[in-house]
């Protein structure tokens, strides 16, 4: 049996909750931006994914407030066109949910938190300096879909990674086992462990 759902007759929570417990996992952005006053803030954002390379790109989900005013994050882009995704690995859970709670916009969360900042070479916001890798981008479209959702999409002019990460020769990317987090649903997360090729094969012979 088969269970059809009408979105059109869901309020907009149940919509999150089934298709944030349906679309799993998802990569996380951890993303620092400069306030108005300079003060640094950092976020984490689950509606997240790269989007091409020619131009390289990545697409964000960003949120308002139930008042209708944005958040940090979104007033902080919308503002300055600039910010940072840090990658996450699962030794940083922590501290990554640790930057959403409600802090007030002036108050910085990795100040507040202790966690070291580093500065980033194409754009003013800086990157956090314990995540293994760190694009660096700036904002190239900005639509708002309702009163609580904007869809970014960021170019990505650079990236920081941790020595040994990116094989400049090659190209290949070694994580050694320390994959980045990927977000379920609620409050939990999840690691990469069991991971197995599955090449495309080709096309068999009529």
């Amino acid at each position: 049996m088969t269970v059809h759902v009408d979105f059109g007759d869901l309020d907009p929570a149940i919509r999150y909750k089934l298709l944030t417990a349906l679309v799993i996992p998802r990569p996380v952005a951890w993303i620092t931006t400069r306030g108005a006053q300079g003060q640094v803030n950092a976020a984490p954002y689950s509606f997240f994914n790269v989007f091409g390379q020619d131009p390289p790109l990545v697409v964000l989900g960003l949120e308002h407030r139930t008042d209708g005013s944005p958040k940090d994050t979104t007033a902080n882009i919308a503002r300055d066109g600039e910010f940072v995704v840090n990658i996450a690995t699962p030794d940083l859970v922590e501290e990554m949910v640790a930057t959403a709670s409600a802090y007030p916009t002036e108050r910085s969360e990795p100040e507040a938190l202790g966690l070291p900042l580093a500065a980033s070479s194409r754009v003013a916001p800086p990157r956090l300096a314990r995540a293994p890798v760190a694009l660096e981008c700036r904002r190239l479209v900005a639509l708002k879909f309702s009163a609580e959702r904007d869809l970014l999409v960021g170019e990505v002019l650079g990236i920081a990674a941790r020595d040994g990460l990116i094989d400049p020769e090659t190209w290949r990317v070694e994580w050694a086992g320390a994959y980045p987090v990927a977000r379920l649903f609620g409050d939990k997360y999840a690691r990469l462990e069991e991971i197995a090729p599955a090449r495309i094969p080709p096309v068999p012979n009529q």
